[in-house]
């Protein structure tokens, strides 16, 4: 299908302009189970559930050739629920990525449009979290370093050098289209490294006025796509909220082993009653994928997080959090794999409560435990 596709709109494309050489491609994933939650407020949950390795999507990419390694190019892709068929990203129709660009073999690439911020590009393919391991249930807590892009950045200009020596660079800023240029505005940049069996990367990401975003929904940022706000005493808006971390991989053949460090931190915050105070967190994962056959891959994640919360009284001010992911996935062709996963999680500190990212609600302990089992279609 993708190939018809692309051919027809090669040639409806290319008759204006004999020279071109333009290309359409129609893509997605389709991603559905059954999951389980053994506390979600105080009772277990089975539910069936859409994007639990990967959010399901559909999407269109293009290209036209310009000539002399110039190309024009663009990404328009949506997210949405399979088990009801409802719009993701707060409702809206491309809300995963819309953005148009230029691109060149020798100067790299400048985009504009919604796009993923630099962290996002250089340490999730390090983590557990990447697009083809654990992704959403292996969120660290509440995705406080944005590892599994729970918000998307509108309003973003992005530059992608082209790699030298293994050596990748981009830098990212997105506008808060108001009068107010300060409020609920983004940049990150970040430095990647790609040779040979050895990956690593460097990133920092800064969100300003964020906590205003109800305010100024055109900004940068919308809270609202985000499943932790206003989760378990977790608020995601902050006056600024920083993130930096770095990443290694190491590619041995059939197992691949990695180490990711995060460290977040929420300057004008309400979370877990902070009163427009800080909060921190500390995230350290260790994470390994091995492949027992071509076709059948298991693997394993361990997070600690450390958190400091200043100014509270509900909550205690240094909780800690141990998460565990297991996951084992058999591919029956190229596009169509089945899969099983599990996540348990265990906070200490007072009042503080589990919550496995995509769990159905928050636990009424300080422990949770979340099984899935699902099919994935590429196409």
């Amino acid at each position: 299908m993708r190939k018809s596709f692309v051919v027809a709109c090669s040639a409806l494309c290319a008759t204006p302009f004999a020279h071109a050489q333009s290309s359409v491609t129609l893509y997605g994933i389709l991603d559905a189970g059954l999951q389980y939650t053994n506390n979600a407020g105080g009772a277990s949950l089975v539910r069936q559930t859409s994007g639990n390795i990967n959010g399901s999507r559909f999407g269109l990419r293009g290209s036209e050739d310009l000539g002399g390694g110039l190309h024009s190019i663009f990404v328009f892709e949506g997210g949405f629920g399979l088990n009801n068929g409802k719009s993701a990203q707060d409702g809206r129709l491309f809300g995963r990525q819309a953005y148009v660009g230029l691109s060149s073999e020798r100067y790299g690439a400048l985009t504009f449009g919604r796009q993923y911020d630099a962290l996002t590009d250089t340490l999730i393919p390090l983590s557990a979290t990447a697009l083809s391991f654990g992704d959403t249930a292996f969120a660290h807590p509440f995705d406080n370093d944005d590892m599994i892009h729970s918000f998307r950045l509108s309003n973003t200009a992005k530059y992608v050098s082209p790699a030298y020596r293994g050596l990748r660079f981009e830098a990212q800023y997105a506008f808060s289209n108001s009068t107010d240029f300060a409020v609920n505005r983004a940049y990150s940049a970040g430095l990647a490294y790609s040779g040979g069996p050895l990956s690593a990367g460097i990133a920092y990401f800064q969100v300003n006025g964020s906590r205003n975003s109800t305010i100024n929904s055109a900004g940068a940022v919308d809270i609202n796509e985000s499943q932790a706000n206003n989760t378990a005493g977790f608020v995601l808006g902050a006056d600024v909220q920083r993130i930096m971390g770095a990443g290694v991989n190491y590619d041995f053949g059939k197992t691949k082993v990695g180490f990711v460090y995060t460290h977040t931190r929420f300057e004008g915050s309400t979370s877990f009653g902070a009163n427009g105070s800080s909060v921190n967190f500390d995230n350290y994962e260790l994470n390994g994928k091995y492949f027992v056959l071509p076709q059948l891959s298991v693997g394993a994640e361990y997070v600690f997080t450390s958190g400091h919360v200043n100014g509270t009284s509900t909550f205690g001010s240094s909780p800690k959090w141990n998460q565990v992911g297991l996951q084992t996935v058999y591919s029956l062709s190229k596009r169509t794999d089945l899969y099983l996963e599990g996540v348990y999680q265990h906070v200490s500190g007072h009042n503080f409560t589990a919550f496995i990212y995509n769990s159905g609600g928050a636990s009424s302990t300080n422990n949770q435990v979340v099984g899935i089992a699902g099919l994935r279609v590429h196409f």
